[in-house]
C-alpha cells in the first residue's frame, strides 16, 4: 500500500478499510499514555530497598552529618559515587536534589542574572541571546532557555549527533551562547553521538567567550540489553583540548531508582564548580543529604548500579520491541515511515510522510491514545516538516503497549491516507 502508487479505486478502498479499523478502536474506550518517558511501576519496585536501607544513626560519613546544614556540594560520598559513574574527580562534582532539570534551570537562570565563569556581563544585560537546540531533541530543554527570552536556534541532527558544521557556524556569532546536548541514547530518536562529534564538540572555539555546552548525560548507563555503549568523556577531552570550562555536565538517578526522590549532578571544571558554588550560596545550605546518603548506601558503585540497570533493560526491552515489531509489520511493507531502532534510552523517534505527524496524533488521541506534541520535539514546537513523533513506550505494562503499538500504526495509516485521498480529489478539479 504505497499511496501514492494507489489507483483512486484501491485508495478510496484502503482508506474505508482503514477507517473501519479506526472507528474499531474508538469504540473500545482506551485510556493509554505514551507520552512522556516514565519508569514503569515493575521499575520503581528495583529500588523498593532504597527506603529501608539507610538508619537515623548512620547519617554520619567522613565527619559530616548528613541531617544537619551544610556541605552545598553535597556528601563527599555522593560526589565520590558521581565521579565513578562519569569518570571524574570528586573535585569536579556537584551533587544535589532529584532533578537534574532544575540544576540545569539554576545555571541558565545564574548566566541570566549574574552571567557565567567567563561572561562580560549577565546575559540578561545583552541586546541578544541565541541557544542552540538540536532537533529533534528534548522539549524541557527548549523550554528552559525560551523562558528567558532567547532565541532558539534549530540546528539539524545527523545519525552521529548535531550537525557541527551548522554548530560552527552559529558558534562564530558572540550572541550565540551555548547548545543543549543528549550525548548517549538521546531524546528522543536514541542517538549516541560518535567520538568524530564529541571530539569536535570539545574543540570548539565559539565567538562568545562564555559559550557553555550543556551536556545532559541522562541515560549514560541506560541500555535495553547489557551495558551502556561507551563513549568519550568529554570533560577530560575538553581539558585536552584546551577548553577546560566550555561543558557543563548533568545527570541523576531518575533513570536509575526513583525520578522524584533521587539525587542529581552537576560535573564541570574545578573553576567553574567553585564558581557555580558561590552563586548558589545565597540561595541555598545545601540539598536533601540524607537522600543522597540513601541512594549511595543502596546502589554502592558502578558495577552494583550497572547490575541494577541490566535489570531496568529487561523490563524496557519487550516494550521496545513491541512497537518495533509492529512498525515491520504495518508500516515497513507500505513505506509508510521510517523510525530509529534505538539501543538504549526512552524513546523511539517516528518519521510520518511530510505534513502527517499532527494528524496521527490527533487521531490517536481521538481513541484515547495520548502521546506527545507533534513539534515538540523541535523549537517552539514547530517541526518543519510536520513529520517527528516521539514514542514513549515505558511506563503502561507490556499488553498495553502492545494494544499502543497496534492502534498507533492505524491511526498513522488513516492520517496518511488521508492526505493522499485529498490530493487525488485535488488533481482530479
Amino acid at each position: 500500500m504505497n499511496t501514492v502508487q494507489l489507483s483512486p479505486e484501491e485508495l478510496g478502498e484502503s482508506y474505508h478499510q482503514t477507517m473501519e479499523e479506526f472507528l474499531c478502536w474508538k469504540k473500545k474506550g482506551l485510556s493509554l499514555n505514551i507520552a512522556r518517558g516514565k519508569p514503569s511501576k515493575e521499575q520503581l519496585e528495583l529500588s523498593r530497598g532504597s527506603f529501608s536501607i539507610l538508619d537515623f544513626d548512620q547519617c554520619i560519613e567522613d565527619g559530616i552529618d548528613a541531617r544537619n546544614y551544610g556541605e552545598i556540594q553535597g556528601m563527599p560520598s555522593a560526589r565520590r559515587y558521581w565521579a565513578e559513574l562519569l569518570e571524574v574527580d570528586p573535585s569536579q562534582c556537584f551533587v544535589g536534589g532529584s532533578s537534574s532539570l532544575t540544576m540545569m534551570y539554576d545555571l541558565i537562570a545564574k548566566a541570566w542574572s549574574h552571567g557565567l565563569l567567563h561572561s562580560e556581563k549577565p546575559w540578561g544585560q545583552l541586546e541578544a541571546v541565541k541557544f542552540l537546540c538540536p532537533a529533534p531533541g528534548y522539549d524541557r530543554h527548549f523550554r528552559i532557555t525560551q523562558a528567558f527570552g532567547m532565541k532558539l536556534v534549530p540546528i539539524p541532527m545527523t545519525d552521529e549527533g548535531p550537525d557541527m558544521n551548522a554548530v560552527r557556524q552559529w558558534a562564530s556569532d558572540p550572541t550565540v551562547k551555548g547548545i543543549w546536548c543528549v550525548p548517549k541514547y538521546s531524546n528522543p530518536d536514541g542517538i549516541i553521538y560518535s567520538n568524530q562529534v564529541i571530539e569536535e564538540i570539545a574543540s570548539l572555539r565559539p565567538a562568545a567567550p562564555d559559550f557553555v555546552v550543556m551536556w545532559d548525560n541522562a541515560y549514560l548507563i541506560l541500555a535495553l540489553q547489557g551495558d551502556a555503549q561507551p563513549i568519550p568523556e568529554i570533560l577530560h577531552l575538553c581539558a585536552q583540548k584546551g577548553n577546560p570550562d566550555l561543558v557543563v555536565e548533568f545527570a541523576s538517578t531518575s533513570k536509575i531508582t526513583l525520578p522524584g526522590a533521587g539525587m542529581a549532578v552537576m560535573a564541570a571544571s574545578e573553576n567553574n564548580i567553585h564558581y557555580f558554588t558561590q552563586l548558589m550560596e545565597p540561595q541555598m545550605i545545601s540539598y536533601d543529604k540524607v537522600n543522597q546518603l540513601r541512594q549511595v548506601h543502596f546502589l554502592q558503585d558502578r558495577d552494583h548500579t550497572l547490575s541494577l540497570m541490566r535489570q531496568h533493560g529487561e523490563i524496557l526491552r519487550p516494550k521496545f520491541e513491541a512497537f518495533l515489531e509492529e512498525f515491520e509489520q504495518q508500516l515497513a511493507p507500505h513505506d509508510l515511515a521510517s523510525w530509529t531502532r534505538p539501543k538504549g534510552g526512552y524513546f523511539i523517534g517516528l518519521y510520518t510522510k511530510p505534513g502527517c505527524a499532527k494528524r496521527t496524533v490527533e487521531l490517536c488521541r481521538e481513541i484515547g491514545l495520548i502521546l506527545t506534541d507533534a513539534g515538540a520535539t523541535y523549537p517552539y514546537g514547530h517541526d518543519p516538516n510536520d513529520r517527528h513523533i516521539r514514542i514513549a513506550p515505558s511506563y503502561p505494562p507490556l499488553e498495553e503497549v502492545r494494544l499502543a503499538a497496534k492502534a498507533f500504526c492505524t491511526c498513522l495509516k488513516l492520517a496518511t491516507l488521508e492526505q493522499q485521498y485529498r490530493r487525488t480529489a485535488l488533481d482530479a478539479i
